[in-house]
Order: C-alpha cells, then sequence, then structure tokens
C-alpha cells in the first residue's frame, strides 16, 4: 500500500478502532494560488493518581471541588463511552482546558479493518489540544456524548493506568501483528508534559522485543523521549512519522492554530535521526487548493530532505461530519473562495475522489523523485537483527 493510500486508510480505520476497546482478561502560502479543478474535479450530484509516572493526589483537584460539581456530565450516560465520561475525575485546569483522569478497561485496541496495515491501536488521551481545524479524529469526543467542535481540543481525557493495562495486554499481540500509537490523538500534545501517560507506555515497550510499532505525532515534545524511542527501537521495528502539512508557519498557523510550528517540527525530526531512528514526516491531510500545490509540496520536502528525513508520505483530506462541523465554518471565514466546492465535494462522503487522490499521488511522487526523497521507511534489513528477523515492515 504506497504512502497516501495508507495514510489515509490509517485515519479511514479510527472509527473502528476506538470502538473496540481491548477486554482486561486480555515555503510560501498557497493561499493565494487558484484553485486547481484537474486535480479537484466536479463530483457528480492536581492530577488524580494511577494515571501516569507524573501523577499524585497532591496535584489533585481540592475536597470542595470533588463529587458531582466535578464530574464532567451530570445526566445519565447514554452509552458505555459516555459513563465512563461522566465518570471521569476532574483534574487542575490549564490554559483555559479542562482535564479529566478517565478510567478505562484497557489502552489496546484491536484494529480489524483490512484497509490499515497495523492490528491494534493505542491512544493515551482523548482529544487533542492542537485544535487543527481539519482533524477527522473529533468524532471521538462523540463516544462520550461531547458534539461541541471546541469540547475536542478544550475537554481533554488522560487515561488512567495506562503503562500497567499495556504491560498484561502485550500478551495478546501474536508474532508479526503491529501496533500503530497516536493515530487518534496526539499521544505528545501539551497535555503529555503534564501527565507523562505515554512515556510510560515506552517504559513498557523499551522492555519488549520484536515488535513492529507505529509513532504519529506533531509535536517536538518527541524528543523528550529520545532515550526511550532509542531503546525501543534496538529491539523492535519503530517509525516515527512527523506529521508537517506546509513548511509556511503563517499557514501552519491558522490550520493547526495550538500545534507547534512546523520549523520545530523539523528541528524534532533532524534530533531522532541524528539518534538513527527510523523518522520521516507524513504531509497528512493534504488540503485541495490550500497545501496541495507544487508551491506548497516541494519547499516541505526540500525542508524534511534536509532535516534528514528517511521518508516522506502524503494523504487527501477524510472529513466526517463531526470534522466538517469545525471545517467547513473555517473554510467560510478564512477560504471562502473554496467553501462552496468543499461542501459539494463531502456532502456525500468524507472521501476524495479516486481521480484526484490519484493525481496527488502522482504529484508527490514526481517531486520526490525529483529532491530525492523516499516514500517509503528503509526497507526492514536496516532493522535490528533481533526485530528484522521475525518482522515485515509496518507501513
Amino acid at each position: 500500500m504506497g504512502g497516501p493510500a495508507r495514510a489515509a486508510a490509517q485515519r479511514a480505520a479510527e472509527a473502528a478502532a476506538e470502538a473496540t476497546p481491548a477486554r482486561p482478561a486480555m515555503g510560501r502560502s498557497p493561499s493565494s494560488a487558484p484553485f486547481s479543478a484537474r486535480l479537484w474535479p466536479e463530483p457528480a450530484p492536581g492530577i488524580a493518581p494511577g494515571l501516569g509516572p507524573r501523577f499524585g493526589p497532591e496535584r489533585g483537584p481540592k475536597p470542595e471541588a470533588a463529587g458531582a460539581a466535578a464530574r464532567l456530565i451530570r445526566r445519565p450516560a447514554g452509552n458505555a463511552g459516555a459513563a465512563l465520561a461522566a465518570a471521569a475525575e476532574a483534574l487542575a485546569p490549564h490554559r483555559g482546558v479542562e482535564f479529566f483522569a478517565l478510567e478505562t478497561r484497557g489502552i489496546l485496541t484491536r484494529c480489524r479493518s483490512r484497509r490499515v496495515p497495523f492490528q491494534w491501536t493505542i491512544n493515551p488521551y482523548r482529544g487533542c489540544e492542537f485544535g487543527c481545524q481539519y482533524c477527522y479524529a473529533r468524532y471521538a469526543h462523540e463516544f462520550l456524548e461531547l458534539r461541541r467542535p471546541a469540547d475536542f481540543e478544550r475537554k481533554i481525557f488522560a487515561k488512567r493506568q495506562a503503562a500497567e493495562h499495556l504491560r498484561r495486554e502485550l500478551r495478546q499481540v501474536r508474532p508479526g501483528e503491529s501496533i500503530a500509537i497516536g493515530t487518534a490523538t496526539d499521544p505528545y500534545q501539551p497535555a503529555e508534559r503534564q501527565f507523562g501517560v505515554t512515556r510510560s507506555l515506552w517504559e513498557v515497550l523499551a522492555g519488549a522485543r520484536g515488535l513492529r510499532l507505529g509513532l504519529v505525532t506533531k509535536s517536538a515534545l518527541v524528543v523528550r523521549d529520545l532515550d526511550l524511542l532509542a531503546r525501543v527501537a534496538a529491539a523492535n521495528r519503530l517509525v516515527i512519522r512527523l506529521t508537517i502539512t506546509t513548511a509556511d508557519c503563517a499557514l501552519a498557523r491558522r490550520l493547526e492554530p495550538r500545534a507547534p510550528r512546523p520549523d520545530l517540527r523539523l528541528h524534532a525530526l533532524r534530533r531522532l535521526r541524528a539518534a538513527g531512528l527510523v523518522a520521516g514526516v507524513m504531509c497528512a491531510p493534504v488540503l485541495p487548493g490550500i497545501t496541495d500545490s507544487e508551491e506548497n509540496l516541494a519547499p516541505l520536502m526540500a525542508a524534511a530532505q534536509d532535516a534528514g528525513a528517511a521518508f516522506f508520505s502524503a494523504g487527501g483530506l477524510f472529513l466526517q461530519p463531526a470534522a466538517a462541523a469545525q471545517f467547513l465554518p473555517f473554510l467560510e471565514q478564512r477560504f471562502p473562495r473554496l467553501a462552496a466546492a468543499y461542501r459539494r465535494q463531502f456532502a456525500a462522503s468524507p472521501y476524495l475522489p479516486a481521480a484526484y487522490r490519484q493525481r496527488l499521488a502522482a504529484r508527490v511522487a514526481k517531486l520526490a523523485a525529483r529532491i530525492g526523497l523516499p516514500l517509503h521507511p528503509p526497507a526492514e534489513a536496516a532493522t535490528p537483527p533481533a526485530a528484522a528477523a521475525q518482522l515485515r515492515l509496518w507501513a
């Protein structure tokens, strides 16, 4: 499966993945560029104990804030996810964001879709502070009965006992299966500085052998865990994808208002590669008429190559209704000339047309060949012998 198709499939699988939890028993701005009809053809009609290594009762909510007033949702829940959210313990808010300690049955989620190249996913958090306007994962909060678009980035749930769950549940992972980390929310979003859930998971995985692991993040915080990532990669197949949609910092700030700047992500990529890790850039989602031009893609590819990227992949926008509720009004305000075309295109399907995806793939391949960037991670022969003896390439 090629890079763009893989990225789209990875995004499409999340609805199935999040709904099937493991059981505990087991350059220049392109905004002024003309809209490309050829690429996008007109469609037919205080911290609670137990969350992670840095959580302790001394930083938790004050006693007077406990009880019903400290609950996120007070009405009876209509489903299991909403019930968990209703029982989530309120933690100390920060920067206008509310945090909650979420009890879960486990941390590994089985992904049964045949469209993706991994069998398991891990998401240390629910919700993401980065507030990316296009984020497909906003649907995940609907399982918690949180349907306002702002809830996804302003009500963040950190999963309790994540490391303990993972230590037990890794017994379910069979040889040759793979685990994707960060497919629904960013594992290195700002909450990670406070809660350390992601780091606690790497501490468990550092003792594993022969696993296929994939990490997706758009945060420079990933370099904090270079020591653990190197230990994990010494005995497992680890591929790290830094998501960067544009090298234009001003455009990125519009699209991803609270994510680290692209140059900071590229600096993180440089450090990951200097540490000998397999890391590259994933340009996803590519937005028609906004980031799909050669003027946007070529500078990003050149910057990725300069930072030592091992590969570069790209995938088109995947716009589910929950994401459209945020993204389409944003387009009306910031890119009004594109809004009507987007509304027509995504009225019937969350996917872009196959013709557009094929042309985008061809454009990316042409630019990558010109710049000298591989479209896939290096062959498995470059992985540690202990892992390469058993495994095929993840992704």
